[in-house]
């Protein structure tokens, strides 16, 4: 430890003007870096694999571990070489995005704006459930889901009850699939969405969870996306999100739920984990 410290020391000593050009170049990189790989799936890999980068480091350099040192200075390289072909659709996207920074998107919406997306949403859901008809709707979030539009068919079309109700209209060509929300507009229809492998609703007590519940959950997992579920044989409503799902939801709860999703979430300008040590902090005051 106290070798560490001295060549810490060391080096603030030799920090000059250069040095910090240097190190703001290096920084602003991988700010822009994260910028770009911001709202896809490779966040949460990348940020473990630095996480797990930063731990080996500093163990082999408080610990006199020579094979493991040696074990981590060889793999490394391999590493280094196995970042490009795991983010690869990542990078091509954040290459795609760089080159539209121009274009604006807002994402936000207006409370009107959003009181017709859920009110839409929930009139078309229980129409669809009402004659048992299944239906499988994503909303799109902060993920973008471009990879699962391409495999459907594209609309971009204004998003109304009756439009859904004629996506999923049975033995139509777009009823077999999922509908992806983007905003207050339909994307795409049709589109193939990835299947659950956690086994969730093979520990469920109920059975008639098929394909479209797997599909559900199997997007939520992979994405910040809620998505809605109409059951073809009981007609119930599901909502998942994050891994989850709610079943047997009525209109009113459903709508509770998107309201909840499509509130604007404020800026948070304090870590989750200090509000939920601070909150936990407050009755044990209050107890003394």
């Amino acid at each position: 430890m106290s070798d560490l410290i001295q060549e810490l020391v060391f080096s603030f000593q030799r920090l000059d003007w250069l040095s910090l050009v240097d190190l703001l170049l290096v920084t602003a990189i991988f700010f822009l870096l994260m910028r770009l790989l911001r709202g896809t799936q490779a966040v949460v890999l990348l940020r473990g694999m630095v996480l797990l980068v930063l731990a080996v480091a500093l163990l082999t350099s408080l610990l006199p571990l020579p094979a493991f040192s040696y074990l981590f200075r060889t793999t490394l390289p391999a590493l280094l070489i196995a970042v490009p072909v795991i983010f690869a659709p990542e990078i091509r996207r954040a290459l795609e995005r760089l080159g539209r920074a121009g274009d604006v998107f807002v994402s936000s919406s207006e409370p009107a704006q959003v009181d017709r997306i859920v009110g839409a949403l929930c009139t078309a859901t229980q129409r669809l459930a009402d004659a048992r008809r299944g239906a499988l709707i994503v909303i799109e979030r902060d993920v973008k889901l471009d990879e699962y539009q391409e495999t459907g068919v594209q609309l971009d079309a204004r998003l109304t009850p009756e439009l859904l109700l004629q996506i999923f209209y049975i033995n139509t060509p777009l009823h077999d699939g999922a509908a992806l929300l983007r905003g207050d507009r339909v994307a795409a229809a049709a589109c193939v969405m990835p299947l659950s492998a956690s086994g969730t609703l093979s520990r469920s007590p109920e059975r008639q969870m098929g394909l479209r519940h797997r599909a559900a959950l199997g997007i939520s997992e992979v994405s910040d996306a809620v998505v809605i579920v109409v059951s073809e044989e009981t007609g119930s409503i599901s909502v998942a999100h994050n891994g989850r799902m709610i079943r047997r939801l009525d209109q009113s709860r459903l709508r509770n739920i998107l309201m909840a999703f499509y509130r604007p979430r404020a800026p948070r300008w304090i870590p989750v984990w200090f509000e939920r040590l601070s909150a936990r902090a407050r009755p044990a005051r209050r107890g003394r």
